[in-house]
């Protein structure tokens, strides 16, 4: 799927460690959060994780896509409820990391 980039569209990125003693672990040790954000929404256009598996990364993305930034702590209620593997607590770091990147970017150069 093709998706048409707006000037407002910006991607921002977040890492997080996965927890220790579990096998995804083992495979990679981080997982990469990216979004793809329309700065006059803050809305989550695309979301996109580095699990191996395109089916957890898809449920992931789907959670996320269509939601605003504003309304993060909603967000990871949603995760902490829907999103029932080990690594969940990791997926929400790396989500609180990419919104703290995105912020104090916003906040610094004024993305418009």
């Amino acid at each position: 799927m093709s998706l048409e980039l707006k000037d407002s569209y910006i991607m921002v990125a977040g890492f997080a460690q996965l927890p220790k003693g579990t096998p995804v672990f083992e495979l990679q040790k981080t997982i990469g959060c990216m979004l793809i954000v329309d700065t006059e929404t803050n809305v989550i256009i695309k979301a996109s994780f580095t699990f191996i598996k395109d089916f957890t990364n898809e449920f992931i993305a789907e959670l996320l896509r269509g939601k605003s930034l504003d309304n993060l702590d909603e967000i990871i209620k949603e995760i902490e409820n829907r999103f029932l593997i080990p690594p969940y607590k990791a997926v929400i770091q790396a989500l609180i990391s990419a919104k703290k990147i995105y912020d104090e970017r916003k906040n610094n150069q004024k993305i418009c």
